[in-house]
């Protein structure tokens, strides 16, 4: 049963099952087809015997040889229609009363095929009358009555040799295309495939990487696709190794480095005691400095060894985690510049991880609010939230002077899209990072001078 799971053993049996319903199409008129020609010829050996009899004096012939004539048409009476005069021509004693008569002179298609039909599964012990046209302008009807046992063997007979055949062609055919399409088309998906499991078991060798070298159209461009993926894949992965090392390297130096900044700020501290001027002027712009190169070198390890848990997905209120998030913000903002508003419905709920989600939203709230407070205008941040279909859009906007164009150009890419002087970007590229393993999008909606709009979709169940 294997066999028939692969794509040549479910090709071999369609075939054959296609091959032998097309027989069947065909089976079904020819088995009617003989049927009339079997009927038919009964009238033609019908005739013949009604000829011998008018041949003789008086149309008269001894019992013995009509019983002989009828015996050798298989039939057992004849009449003849001439000059519009039914006559019967010869006859025996009728067993049984006629069952069906068949007019073979008009019959269409379809009605033969349906005769043929009933013919097969009807009794074996009726009495049929025919009807047809006589050969060569001999009269003008002739009928005849038969048993209908004789034809219906000889159509089984008929049919079972055309449903051997049918067989034999049927297995002959989807033998031939069998082997034409292993050939034409599995061996070469086979190779492609052994090719991806190789390549798969060690992408960072390059004799890996397939060569195309089918002579099917549709193969080649498969095989020349797979190999563009491989290569870039293989640079990517080679690159990707790179910035491994390098990135081990950065944070070992930035580990050894913090410590050296640190030692200088303990010692640039004793310079704001210092009785010179300049150099009182001159300490808090070192230290302010020695402070931004620490931060960096701190999130640019925490950054580095960021392995964030899987998420946990349960029901939570929307509203309950807005108002969590902008109480704990408010407890940082420096002075009165900013204030908080929410306009979260209740009723909004959705199944996704609240820590992730905590964290999405206090990034932003604390993006936002450090611009306005960077700013010095006075300005506020709202989270407000609306369902959309099977969708939970939560917009973070704030009234601050908008983002920088270097910002923007660099947006949630870590490192480089800070908003503020000294700022990482590192808050958005991880916000960025948490919401798609929601299963969501954060992107930003519209900047300007009159302030930002963050928009955060997240789906409304899992």
């Amino acid at each position: 049963m294997g066999f028939f799971k692969s794509l040549s053993g479910r090709f071999l049996l369609l075939t054959i099952l296609f091959v032998m319903l097309a027989e069947i199409l065909i089976f079904v008129p020819s088995v009617a087809r003989f049927r009339m020609t079997e009927l038919q010829e009964r009238l033609e050996l019908a005739q013949l015997a009604s000829l011998s009899v008018l041949a003789t004096p008086d149309d008269m012939v001894a019992p013995e040889l009509a019983d002989e004539l009828l015996d050798n048409a298989g039939v057992i009476n004849i009449v003849l229609r001439r000059n519009e005069v039914r006559e019967l021509i010869i006859s025996k004693p009728m067993p049984a009363p006629v069952d069906e008569t068949f007019d073979l002179r008009d019959a269409s298609p379809m009605q033969l095929i349906t005769d043929a039909l009933r013919c097969l599964f009807a009794p074996d012990d009726r009495v049929i009358r025919i009807i047809g046209q006589p050969i060569k302008g001999a009269g003008l009807e002739i009928e005849t009555v038969l048993y209908e046992r004789p034809v219906k063997e000889a159509m089984r007979d008929y049919g079972l040799n055309i449903l051997w055949l049918s067989a034999l062609i049927s297995i002959i055919t989807a033998a031939l295309l069998f082997f034409s399409v292993r050939g034409l088309l599995v061996r070469p998906i086979t190779k492609v495939v052994d090719n991806m499991m190789s390549y798969r078991d060690d992408p960072a060798d390059a004799r890996r990487i397939i060569e195309p070298s089918s002579q099917i159209r549709e193969l080649h461009e498969a095989e020349q696709a797979l190999q563009d993926l491989q290569v870039a894949l293989s640079q990517s992965l080679r690159q990707k190794a790179r910035l491994a090392a390098l990135g081990g390297a950065v944070a070992r130096v930035s580990h050894d480095l913090r410590n050296i900044l640190t030692t200088s700020q303990l010692l640039a501290d004793r310079l704001e005691v210092s009785s010179d001027p300049v150099v009182a002027r001159t300490a808090p712009k070192l230290l302010g400095a020695l402070q931004r190169a620490v931060t960096l070198c701190e999130s640019t390890l925490t950054f580095g060894k960021a392995e964030e848990p899987a998420p946990t997905f349960q029901k939570v209120v929307l509203r309950d985690i807005a108002d969590e998030v902008l109480e704990n913000d408010a407890l940082r903002k420096t002075g009165d510049l900013v204030d908080f508003d929410r306009k979260v419905s209740p009723a909004i709920t959705l199944v996704t991880d609240r820590d992730h989600l905590f964290r999405i939203l206090t990034n932003l709230v604390r993006n936002a609010r450090q611009a306005i407070e960077a700013s010095k205008v006075a300005g506020t941040v709202t989270i407000r939230a609306e369902q959309i279909g099977e969708e939970i859009h939560i917009r973070v906007e704030d009234s601050g002077p908008g983002l920088p164009p270097r910002a923007r150009d660099h947006l949630f890419r870590a490192f480089e899209g800070g908003a503020r002087q000294g700022g990482t970007g590192l808050g958005l590229a991880i916000s960025w990072e948490l919401a798609h393993a929601l299963g969501g999008t954060l992107e930003l909606e519209a900047t300007s001078q009159d302030g930002t709009c963050f928009l955060l979709v997240l789906p409304r169940k899992r």
